[in-house]
């Protein structure tokens, strides 16, 4: 992965800066109140009006503290998995990939849907993502992120069939949309492919 054994307390401080951020953001948000939280929401018209910037915000915003909590202890835990597989600047990059795919597939393949919040969709992209690092960079953990790959392939399998999983409506307090977990996987799918050209060390001949 281009990453050699004394740069991995680096990289690791880097993502854990990054993941700081992006909390902070999320709580400021939310603690701003309904106000700014409309504001900041995707929203299908507001967008098509020019409102741009919903495209990165609506990810950050949540529907009550259940649903902000439960994304946030979904990012601990994808940086805890994977969150050293690459340097800062390479997650940066995924990152705005997987947000871009959630947001094309959302815009171009469900066009009946108004408006969407939360982190879900890209974190399912993230986790993919770092998962097929770890593969491909062949380590001792390579067997556990194949296993746990199979797993979220199976979930997103079940989404896309029966639905949301079983429990998971309630606890976000609304609606879930399940196709945005799809979109971000297959984001993180293909930064992850392209990472993983760009940063692996050529062979010595």
């Amino acid at each position: 992965m281009g990453l050699s054994q004394c740069e991995d307390s680096r990289v690791s401080a880097t993502s854990l800066w990054l993941v700081a951020a992006l909390c902070g953001l999320t709580l400021l948000i939310h603690l701003a109140g309904d106000g700014a939280q409309s504001a900041l929401r995707f929203a299908r018209q507001s967008i098509g009006a020019g409102e741009l910037w919903r495209l990165l915000s609506g990810h950050l915003v949540h529907l009550g503290w259940t649903h902000l909590l439960l994304n946030l202890a979904g990012l601990a835990l994808v940086w805890a998995l994977v969150g050293s597989v690459y340097s800062g600047l390479v997650w940066m990059l995924v990152t705005f990939a997987v947000v871009f795919a959630v947001d094309a597939g959302l815009w171009l393949l469900n066009p009946g849907l108004e408006w969407y919040v939360g982190l879900s969709g890209v974190l399912h992209g993230l986790l993919v993502a770092g998962l097929i690092g770890l593969i491909s960079a062949g380590t001792s953990r390579r067997n556990e992120a194949i296993a746990l790959l199979v797993l979220l392939l199976l979930k997103l399998g079940y989404e896309q069939v029966a639905g949301a999983m079983p429990g998971s409506t309630s606890l976000a307090g609304g609606a879930v949309v399940v196709d945005a977990h799809l979109y971000g996987a297959m984001g993180g799918l293909c930064a992850a492919l392209l990472a993983v050209l760009v940063t692996r060390k050529p062979h010595n001949h």
